[in-house]
């Protein structure tokens, strides 16, 4: 893992096409902007992990209905 520290307004980049910008720092919270290409998905993680698991439920579902 890659460690880095930014104030307010400073950016990393990644891949030449995503942008993560600190937009706030209040306490404790940390509020980044993403920019990246619209074919780029970009969760929270438990928004991501909640997806997967969609997908798991998914793919359990179908793999039940071949062994019929």
């Amino acid at each position: 893992m890659l460690v880095l520290s930014r104030k307010k307004n400073e950016s990393i980049v990644i891949n030449n096409d995503i942008r993560i910008v600190v937009v706030e720092i209040r306490g404790d919270k940390v509020r980044l902007g993403v920019e990246a290409p619209r074919e780029v998905p970009v969760h929270r993680r438990e928004v991501y992990d909640a997806i997967q698991r969609g997908k798991e439920g998914v793919d359990d579902k179908a793999a039940e209905s071949l062994e019929s």
